[in-house]
Order: C-alpha cells, then sequence, then structure tokens
C-alpha cells in the first residue's frame, strides 16, 4: 500500500468512527429506524387490505409468488451489493451506513422473536417506503393487472422476511429453518457463508437464486468488502456497542 493509499485509509477509518459515535450517541438515528419500520409494515398492511380483494385465481396466486420470490430475492441482493461499497460516511445518512457494516462482524445475532425481527430490520429498508408508496397510488389510481398489484405486494413483504431468512442463517438451529433453506426456498447457511468466507459474492439474502446474476454484477461493478470497507472498522473500538 502506497503512502496515498494509507493516507486514504486512515481518513476513512477516522470518517467511520466518528460516524459510529453519531449513531451510538444521538437517538434520533434509532428513532428513524422505528419510524421506517411503521411505515414499511403500515403500508404493507394497508396494501394487503386494498388488493387481497382482488380475485387472480391460484395459479394467478402461484404465479405471483414465484415471481416475487425471484424479484425480491434480487432487488435486495442488489441493494445489498451497493450497501456494502457504501462508504460516504461523512453524509447525512453516514451514521447509518457505517452501522450497517458492523454485520459483517457478527457471526451469531441476539436471539429475538421472529416477528421482532421482522419489524426492526425492516427499519432498515429506507429504499422499501418510497416503493410500498408507489404502489399505494397505482393501486388507488386502478386501471393496473391485479396479477402486477399481487406480485408488487408480495415483493414487497418479502423483502422484510429477506431479514428474517437471514437472521435464521445467522441464529437458529430449527430443523424447520434449516429445512426451508436446504429446499431453497429461504436462504441456506451453507450457501449464506459464502458471503461472510469469501469476498464479493453471495449478496441474496431471502433465498439466494439470484446470487449468479449478482456475482456477475458484483464482478463487473464492486471492488468487493473485504479488502475495502471492511478496513474501515479495523480501528473501531466496539466494546460498548451492541451489534443487533
Amino acid at each position: 500500500m502506497n503512502n496515498g493509499m494509507h493516507q486514504e485509509l486512515i481518513e476513512k477509518q477516522r470518517q467511520f468512527n466518528a460516524a459510529l459515535e453519531l449513531y451510538s450517541s444521538r437517538p434520533g438515528y434509532k428513532l428513524f429506524g422505528t419510524f421506517v419500520s411503521l411505515a414499511n409494515l403500515a403500508l404493507q398492511g394497508w396494501l394487503l387490505w386494498r388488493i387481497v380483494p382482488y380475485s387472480i385465481g391460484l395459479a394467478g396466486q402461484l404465479a405471483a409468488l414465484l415471481g416475487a420470490w425471484l424479484l425480491a430475492d434480487f432487488v435486495n441482493g442488489l441493494v445489498h451489493l451497493y450497501m456494502d461499497q457504501n462508504d460516504c460516511y461523512d453524509s447525512l445518512a453516514g451514521p447509518l451506513i457505517a452501522n450497517f457494516h458492523l454485520h459483517h462482524k457478527i457471526p451469531q445475532y441476539n436471539r429475538k422473536n421472529l416477528a421482532h425481527v421482522y419489524f426492526v430490520e425492516s427499519g432498515s429498508k429506507i429504499w422499501l417506503v418510497p416503493c410500498l408508496a408507489a404502489l399505494a397510488v397505482l393501486t388507488e389510481l386502478g386501471g393496473v393487472a391485479p396479477l402486477l398489484l399481487y406480485l408488487l405486494l408480495y415483493s414487497g413483504l418479502l423483502s422484510s422476511l429477506a431479514e428474517v431468512s437471514h437472521y435464521l442463517c445467522h441464529t437458529s438451529q430449527s430443523p424447520l429453518a434449516i429445512l426451508l433453506g436446504n429446499c431453497g426456498i429461504l436462504l441456506s447457511k451453507r450457501r449464506h457463508a459464502i458471503h461472510h468466507l469469501q469476498d464479493n459474492l453471495g449478496y441474496a439474502f431471502l433465498n439466494g437464486v439470484s446470487d449468479p446474476l449478482l456475482n456477475l454484477l458484483a464482478a463487473r461493478f464492486s471492488r468487493g468488502y473485504k479488502q475495502h470497507t471492511d478496513l474501515h472498522y479495523a480501528t473501531t473500538p466496539l466494546d460498548g456497542i451492541c451489534l443487533r
């Protein structure tokens, strides 16, 4: 590493520590996450109430679920890929970005009720709020095919469920969770381990079916995280910080 790169790394580490200190010391960031969780769940509930009365038949429901299962895995993996590269710690969102990067240090999460995980982790999905809000507008305007409405609704719900799938990979030894992972319905521990053991691979975390495409995108557009953002918290004093 030349001197210029070394100085850049030191500056990024300083920015990371400053951003993480802001996240830890200012309750507004955690309150913002709670607000995002409430917004996501309120919109999901409202959309369920508005869209479920539409009938698309069993075949339509299965098609919408399958499409959403693929779409949600890809979109959430794409956001994960972007966030693992994001090092804008001195931006307004910097404290949230710094806190996000800590997840690579966590082999085991604190055990929580799955409903609690669904709610709390939905607070990290800031991008989902405008997506659900746009779907709500489309639903009210009418003229949109019910099959498409169901597809987008299920994609929104599965986007939050992806966080539960990720949590189970890190925490659960439940035979049911292991079975769902091994069947490819949820993310398997073995598949997710690739993301933590190797660099720039395995970004999907609902079921992993879109990983081949995401891996191609990562190879083309990403430099990986192990020799990039992971280095930014190398000097972070983690004592006293709740890692989930």
